[in-house]
């Protein structure tokens, strides 16, 4: 009798426990909708937006988010960083930062990209029913592992769409189109010089990933780590190539936007594709 009342009180926490995630993450996406939404009205009536309320949501949203994507990634059975988990935690990340780095320049345009994209990934996150647990027992040098890589993916994905962005405005401003919201971004200058320091703070953290993976696994080119570590290493290659270019050669536009958009192919091939092949095709019935 008693073991009956403690399954079923545990069903009911499980439950309590799923609603509470589902609303908060709900909450999120609210959110991240109606931020989005001032933001192209503004945008597109060509009108200035009001920055502190704009950021101010924002604030609420990736607080809201943040409490999400943790309770989905610290579970009772352990840290679940499996694909959409781990990928609204990163998004968590990336607008956090980007949230930070607006407190000082004008870069919260970005969120124009970011608040689209994170609301699918909180979705399919909140709807996933895969549970793949990688750590139990994290100590002090997995997490490090695992945060660092956390970063640098996060650093690395805002280095990608500040590239695209870049480009975009770059074609924009040689065909003499300066109408909408292309007018509403930071100066070229600006965009690239805050670009690089993306890339150093990413490509610093990619570094100490890969130095503490390897300390931590004895084979990093094992079957399910093969890939993962092949493409982490080749875009390690790509931006320490970029970076020597920028400190030796002055590289800057086209060909920095191009070495950018090649360095995140692979990490994300490294990162996400390696998730999906292993989560997804692997584990799919035949």
């Amino acid at each position: 009798m008693h073991l009956c009342e403690t399954r079923a009180q545990l069903r009911n926490n499980n439950r309590y426990d799923h609603m509470t995630t589902f609303y908060l993450g709900s909450s999120a996406i609210a959110l991240y909708f109606i931020a989005f939404v001032y933001q192209i009205t503004k945008v597109r009536q060509n009108r200035p937006l009001r920055r502190d309320f704009l950021l101010g949501l924002a604030s609420i949203a990736i607080l809201v988010h943040f409490f999400t994507s943790f309770r989905l990634v610290v579970t009772e059975q352990g840290f679940d960083f499996s694909l959409w988990q781990a990928s609204s935690l990163i998004l968590t990340v990336v607008n956090l930062l980007i949230w930070v780095s607006s407190l000082r320049k004008p870069a919260h345009n970005l969120f124009l990209f970011l608040f689209p994209l994170t609301i699918p990934v909180i979705i399919a996150s909140l709807n996933s029913d895969s549970m793949i647990v990688t750590y139990k027992d994290m100590n002090l040098e997995t997490g490090l592992h695992v945060l660092s890589s956390i970063l640098a993916y996060s650093l690395l994905t805002i280095a990608a769409l500040q590239a695209m962005l870049l480009a975009y405005q770059n074609w924009q401003l040689r065909h003499k189109h300066l109408k909408g919201w292309v007018r509403a971004l930071p100066p070229l200058q600006t965009m690239e010089v805050l670009l690089f320091e993306v890339l150093w703070a990413g490509f610093a953290l990619l570094t100490v990933s890969l130095i503490s993976g390897f300390w931590l696994f004895e084979d990093l080119f094992a079957q399910h780590l093969g890939h993962k570590t092949v493409f982490s290493l080749a875009a390690w290659v790509v931006y320490a190539v970029l970076l020597w270019g920028r400190h030796q050669q002055g590289w800057r536009g086209n060909t920095a936007i191009r070495w950018t958009l090649a360095g995140f192919i692979a990490t994300a091939l490294a990162y996400w594709g390696s998730k999906f092949v292993y989560e997804v095709l692997l584990t799919s019935p035949q």
